[in-house]
């Protein structure tokens, strides 16, 4: 079980992508960002499926936070990272268990972190309360910027891959990882995932957690920042309800704003109520339905990836 959110030991799995699936920097980059120890079985990966500097082979090894290979050819992230159970404890060692998840999922979203940059990709983590639209608002997004940019998609469930089925649907790579009992993504989860997309080099990264406006706030997975996708039917108070999420995000996206004159939707209060919470979030409107806004919201994108990029060119002696 998860102490520091209560979700259950469940049995995640994340989806094997073919002749996509491969690790970076041709097999170069340092096993132990996913903390754990491993024997390779290299004589059964057969042909290596290279993808510039990529190679086709999965994982066929158990790690020390629970991850093993099943039969179905799903990864097996089901045991908890501490591997502890909350009865019988007590409440100093619930605290000190709850650190000891939350700095080994922050280690490896560091070195999630670093691979993005050394890919040059700017990855950003959207969460929302269920049927805030992410997915919509995803797949409108992925196939007017495709052409620009490579994209691909990290999508996070329970169950069911029907996500990343409609993000393929559009031509863009998308991974399922189905978290079971889980209720958001954590650091290694999407490592793995990663691993599975083709290179994204000078592209961006979307990562749509698991629906829930608590869990998440909590994991960083390497992003560049959280996006926190609200619809207009959720009603005004939901920033001040679920402060964690919106102290966290960097941008919220206030969709369904079609929506809005139907709905007698305070606009101006949603704001004040988030700004009230996190004073730099920004704030745009949008509709996933008729586009609107989308401009500003890919224009957003962009202005992201020209800071990464300047940081980066900032970073590097000269």
């Amino acid at each position: 079980m998860c102490t520091v959110c209560g979700c259950s030991d469940g049995k995640p799995s994340i989806e094997r992508t073919g002749d996509h699936a491969r690790h970076d920097h041709a097999h170069d980059h340092d096993h132990h960002h996913h903390d754990h120890d491993h024997d390779h079985d290299h004589a059964s990966h057969g042909a290596h499926h290279h993808h510039h500097h990529h190679h086709g082979h999965s994982h066929s090894h158990a790690h020390d936070h629970g991850h093993a290979v099943g039969d179905a050819g799903l990864l097996d992230c089901g045991a908890n990272a501490a591997g502890q159970k909350i009865a019988g404890m007590s409440a100093d060692r619930i605290i000190q268990v709850e650190r000891d998840i939350l700095g080994k999922n922050n280690k490896l979203a560091d070195n999630n972190r670093k691979r993005f940059r050394a890919d040059d990709v700017l990855a950003f983590n959207l969460v929302s309360s269920p049927g805030a639209g992410k997915t919509s608002l995803l797949v409108r997004a992925v196939s007017d910027l495709k052409d620009s940019f490579p994209i691909g998609v990290i999508e996070g469930d329970q169950q069911t891959s029907n996500d990343a089925e409609r993000i393929r649907a559009t031509g863009a790579p998308a991974i399922q990882v189905n978290t079971g009992k889980g209720c958001h993504l954590d650091a290694a989860m999407v490592g793995e995932a990663y691993e599975r997309l083709p290179w994204l080099n000078g592209g961006v990264l979307f990562i749509e957690n698991v629906g829930n406006l608590v869990c998440p706030a909590a994991f960083d997975l390497g992003e560049a920042c959280k996006i926190v996708v609200f619809s207009t039917t959720e009603g005004e108070d939901k920033p001040l309800k679920y402060p964690d999420m919106f102290a966290v995000s960097a941008l919220m996206l206030i969709n369904k704003i079609d929506l809005a004159p139907v709905l007698d939707f305070d606009l101006a209060r949603t704001i004040e109520y988030a700004r009230r919470v996190n004073p730099k979030i920004e704030v745009l409107t949008v509709s996933a339905r008729t586009g609107e806004g989308l401009a500003a919201f890919y224009s957003w994108i962009r202005k992201q990836a020209a800071k990464m990029r300047t940081a980066s060119a900032d970073a590097v002696p000269g």
